[in-house]
């Protein structure tokens, strides 16, 4: 797979982009399943959901984030994952993370009392954000 095509890749959260660059590929976490994509893919808009995305840089290098829900578009060779959060794999503070469990656990609760009306989709991808983050860093 020596001779595959770079694209232009970028992963963007709210405080920025957590990565922009070229790659081989991009795997990210849709909504039905995960979505590969190479260069010159067709274009494309999906949701997505918590998870991880991996961008493989080469045959070798792989960066992978824990990545919040959001969208993703592939338009004329470049693909962008537009998501409420990213955290690299290396970087992930699993004492953040487990704050960022017990908040979407509350929420949730609440939210089965009556007590809030937060969206309860956002709340259980938060939750899910926070055990992939738990689950990358090895710490669930």
């Amino acid at each position: 797979m020596a001779d595959r095509r770079e694209f232009s890749v970028s992963v963007v959260t709210p405080d920025g982009p957590a990565y922009e660059g070229d790659a081989q590929m991009i795997i990210v976490p849709g909504a039905a399943g995960e979505i590969g994509v190479l260069a010159r893919h067709a274009p494309l808009i999906a949701t997505l959901k918590a998870g991880s995305t991996r961008v493989h840089l080469n045959d070798t290098e792989i960066l992978e984030f824990a990545t919040g829900p959001g969208f993703f578009q592939v338009l004329q060779d470049r693909a962008i994952a537009l998501v409420d959060d990213a955290v690299q794999a290396e970087h992930i503070d699993a004492d953040r993370a487990q704050r960022q469990l017990d908040e979407a656990q509350a929420e949730l609760e609440a939210i089965e009392r009556g007590d809030s009306t937060a969206d309860r989709w956002h709340a259980e991808q938060r939750l899910r954000h926070a055990e992939n983050q738990l689950n990358v860093a090895g710490r669930l």
